[in-house]
């Protein structure tokens, strides 16, 4: 038996839509791998993504901005950002309620936990409301299908 040398003729036509094609299958393994994807916060269950984040307040002259430093699963610190002496001189129930609020918070890790004293009742329900803010921001957003 003598063995024949075949010749296979490929048309340039062929050879770029195969090109196309196996490119877009490429591209589409892609993109359902990153959509189905869950993000890593997600896999462990955290309450918040670890950073600092902020909420302002509007004064009538200034801006207060406040400060809440969270962990996966823990309220850090809660705080002023940069208080400056004439805010705290118009308004002196801003600090010690922020202490209050931030004592509560590191033992509670709940805004709804929190318990407003009456001296200063207005000032804690503004700080408190600036917290859920900044709060809010740090929340790992659940996705629909959980």
């Amino acid at each position: 038996m003598k063995k024949r040398t075949r010749i296979v003729v490929l048309h340039m036509k062929e050879i770029l839509y195969t090109a196309v094609f196996v490119v877009l299958a490429l591209v589409l393994i892609l993109l359902i791998t990153l959509m189905f994807k869950k993000e890593e916060t997600e896999e462990t269950g955290a309450k918040y993504r670890p950073g600092v984040y902020t909420a302002q307040i509007p004064m009538e002259d200034a801006c207060l901005m406040v400060e809440v430093v969270v962990d996966a699963d823990r309220i850090n610190a809660v705080s002023f950002r940069q208080l400056s002496e004439d805010v705290a001189a118009m308004y002196p129930l801003m600090q010690p309620c922020m202490d209050r609020i931030s004592q509560q918070l590191y033992k509670k890790q709940s805004l709804k936990k929190v318990k407003v004293s009456k001296e200063g009742e207005y000032t804690s329900q503004i700080l408190m409301s600036a917290i859920e803010e900044a709060l809010n921001k740090a929340a790992v957003k659940k996705s629909k299908g959980k």
